[in-house]
């Protein structure tokens, strides 16, 4: 009875962690928990069939995710991230009531850091149009951030172009530019509530200038991974495998992949 029991402990701690996001956004939390966790094996699926999930209705988006959460369930993943802050937002309650054995964690906008350290409580946090609406994130702003002046910016362009690839395109530079073309000028500190928009940090810091605070989920997101593992007893410690799939076209996602991250990434399909 014992020896079993270690076994399917064993088991487990082998075991993938499942990351979704709509597409290569959370590939910027995969980064995180790649850097935090280095033993643990990662299994990535993007939804680039469905996406963009930012112009889509909440029970929409919840039913799909329920469908790629299946998926990697079905895959012995041992714990599941939902790695997009509009997929979060519409139904992180409901996933983990439908998923009741599995650890889940979702990405939101680190609106708590946020208010924690702006000096002049004064922050903007951009996003997609479906996220900055939600009213997930004004609970959020209403719970961690009172007394703080917080303006909430949809942006629904730029999933788009880090989707394309176009990180370092004039394009981003003329939207970021409108963005904060009026901003408050004791706006301090800067929430990326959205995983695709890190890989426009460059971009967005060349805007706002290297005295405003630029914050994304990343790092919160692979702790609370860890210590979710941790309290379960599942860490790796071996060494681990990656794997990524996508819903879209793998040769393209690919290519737009490895040049986003530096690096080889090869998608597999995922027939969703």
């Amino acid at each position: 009875m014992v020896s079993t029991s270690y076994q399917a402990s064993i088991t487990v701690k082998n075991n993938a962690i499942g990351i979704i996001d709509s597409g290569l956004g959370g590939l910027s939390i995969w980064s995180s928990i790649q850097k935090l966790l280095p033993n643990e094996s990662t299994m990535y699926l993007a939804d680039h069939a469905w996406a963009p999930y930012g112009d889509k209705s909440d029970g929409v988006i919840t039913e799909r995710v329920k469908t790629l959460i299946r998926y990697l369930i079905d895959r012995s993943c041992k714990l599941i991230v939902i790695a997009c802050n509009t997929a979060t937002v519409a139904g992180i309650d409901q996933y983990r009531l439908w998923f009741p054995h599995i650890p889940i964690v979702g990405v939101v906008p680190v609106i708590k850091m946020a208010a924690a350290t702006s000096k002049t409580r004064t922050f903007a946090v951009l996003s997609t149009v479906h996220t900055a609406n939600s009213d997930y994130q004004k609970r959020l702003i209403d719970t961690f951030a009172n007394g703080c002046t917080v303006y909430s910016v949809g942006c629904p362009h730029l999933v788009e172009l880090v989707e394309s690839g176009k990180t370092k395109d004039p394009v981003v530079e003329k939207i970021v530019s409108n963005i904060f073309k009026n901003r408050d000028p004791k706006i301090d500190t800067i929430v990326l509530g959205c995983t695709h928009f890190p890989f426009l940090h460059e971009a967005i810091r060349a805007i706002v200038g290297e005295g405003t605070a630029v914050l994304d989920s990343g790092g919160a997101v692979a702790r609370q991974v860890g210590r979710v593992l941790q309290s379960r007893g599942e860490v790796e410690s071996n060494g681990g495998t990656f794997l990524f799939y996508t819903t879209g076209n793998p040769k393209k996602v690919s290519r737009v992949a490895g040049n986003l991250m530096d690096r080889v990434i090869e998608f597999s399909n995922a027939n969703l």
